[in-house]
């Protein structure tokens, strides 16, 4: 296996973090980072959202770690230093919203030859938890699982949605799916808008770090989604809530403030989650794993008393 660089100085990660590239299936090259504690108690899978990156999580990831847990999180294919799809690295474009499973199983494969501790538990943030549900209804071998913010759906205008829905249908067959989808910028959220009225954290601190970690590996950043991408999510969002809930135990948290993602499809999913439980956060935005300690210490302490009390479960191997 190829090491990837790692980017410790921006990472505020535990120490002993490693990356290393992995090709998928068919035949792209993705990045994994990875903590391990001695004698771990299991290991979390971290799926991040569009334009995240695996330093992004560092902080979540020492936070595991102080409490027992080894993690793994993901460069998925498009975004950070994974193969991106087109030629302007600034669009976030996938082929078909399936193809992140395979870097799931690219992932899984690596997870289970370095061996990593059992059991495994999920995190999937925003698009990470749109990736995680399709994984989990496809026999993910977790013990439970996290969702902050899952991308089971988008906010969007009544008027605005079948325009959405028609034109990133026809800009594949017109040939203009590269192109961003309408109102999207290159450049990356957090290097364009300011603090004030931002849509992701209430604390000033950490979208200064985000801005920061940008600012140091320029490589790392993302723009908006393509119209492929939208389309392809759109479809996949549409597919999954027709299909109930995986039995897996899950707990969701959902900040009151949300502004990216549709709560009301997060609220049906986890209305009909037989072990699932919504928890919504008072001054929660969109990144509660970055927000103030406040908001953050208190989701982190819930999400380890899930995976300490399903640890017990027993998993094929």
């Amino acid at each position: 296996m190829e090491t990837a660089p790692y980017y410790d100085d921006i990472a505020r990660a535990a120490e002993g973090g490693a990356a290393h590239w992995l090709t998928t299936s068919d035949g792209l090259r993705i990045r994994v980072g990875h903590w391990k504690p001695e004698n771990a108690k299991g290991t979390v899978l971290i799926f991040p959202g569009r334009t995240e990156f695996v330093e992004k999580y560092g902080q979540t990831a020492r936070a595991l770690h102080d409490q027992g847990y080894a993690s793994i999180a993901i460069d998925w294919r498009g975004q950070g230093i994974a193969d991106r799809m087109t030629p302007n690295r600034a669009v976030g474009h996938v082929g078909q919203f399936a193809d992140y499973q395979k870097d799931v199983e690219a992932v899984m494969a690596f997870v289970k030859a370095i061996d990593l501790p059992r059991p495994y538990f999920l995190i999937g943030h925003s698009m990470g938890g749109c990736i995680g549900l399709r994984s989990l209804l496809e026999g993910l071998d977790v013990n439970a699982a996290m969702f902050s913010a899952p991308m089971w759906g988008i906010q969007m205008s009544t008027a605005l949605r079948p325009v959405a829905w028609g034109l990133s249908a026809v800009s594949t067959s017109l040939g203009f799916d590269q192109s961003l989808a309408p109102g999207q910028f290159e450049q990356s959220y957090v290097l364009r808008a300011p603090f004030m009225g931002n849509t992701l954290t209430t604390d000033a601190e950490m979208y200064d770090v985000m801005r920061d970690q940008l600012k140091a590996h320029p490589d790392l950043a993302l723009g908006g989604p393509s119209l492929r991408w939208l389309n392809t999510s759109l479809r996949e969002m549409h597919g999954l809530s027709t299909r109930p809930a995986p039995a897996v135990p899950c707990t969701t948290f959902l900040g009151r403030d949300e502004g990216i993602v549709d709560p009301v499809r997060i609220r049906d999913r986890m209305g009909a989650w037989p072990d699932g439980t919504l928890r919504v956060i008072s001054g929660g935005r969109h990144e509660m794993l970055m927000d103030t300690p406040q908001i953050r210490n208190p989701i982190i302490s819930e999400t380890v008393a899930l995976f300490d009390a399903n640890r017990k479960i027993s998993n094929a191997a």
